[in-house]
């Protein structure tokens, strides 16, 4: 069981988009080396103005680049880094993993898997109408979020595309993915 990393992205500033890189250095409890979500603490603005001192349980961003290519064939064009990820995938189920997966990358990182990205309206400005993409729900009426997953670095390292990703998932009782 396998996938592989398509692209890397970071930014340093508070923006929805983040420039691809030739690499990204993953910090164990803390993220992205010099990325704005990097911290022990929640960093997300929204999450900062309800309760600062929460955990961040939102440290690296992964995205299945197959999501790219579904939104295209409605008409949007999105690339690695537009939505905000850090990490571009291919090749694994990230909304089907349960939450707890260790996802190990490159030479020595590994990620365990918190829960979903909760898309937001800023993906309406990024794109108008892209979000009831991202967004949506299930023949039950259930929500479904395509927009990523979310993680904490459990051991640092460097990733680049290219990498491959395996993952292992937890013992017991599998908790699907929720929004974190």
């Amino acid at each position: 069981m396998s996938g592989r990393v398509t692209a890397v992205s970071s930014n340093g500033e508070y923006s929805f988009t983040k420039p691809s890189r030739d690499s990204v250095r993953l910090l164990a409890g803390l993220g992205v080396e010099g990325d704005v979500h990097a911290g022990v603490t929640v960093k997300h603005r929204s999450r900062v103005a309800q309760d600062p001192t929460q955990p961040n349980l939102r440290q690296v961003h992964l995205i299945h680049e197959e999501l790219f290519a579904e939104v295209g064939e409605e008409g949007f064009k999105v690339t690695p880094g537009d939505l905000g990820e850090n990490i571009t995938t291919r090749g694994i189920d990230l909304l089907g993993l349960p939450v707890g997966t260790l996802l190990r990358i490159g030479d020595s990182a590994v990620l365990e898997v918190t829960g979903l990205r909760n898309p937001c309206l800023q993906i309406d400005n990024f794109q108008d109408g892209l979000l009831k993409q991202v967004v949506g729900r299930d023949e039950a009426g259930n929500i479904v979020r395509k927009a990523g997953i979310m993680s904490i670095v459990k051991e640092g390292g460097m990733v680049r595309p290219g990498d491959t990703i395996e993952w292992e998932l937890p013992r017991g009782p599998h908790r699907p993915l929720d929004r974190v």
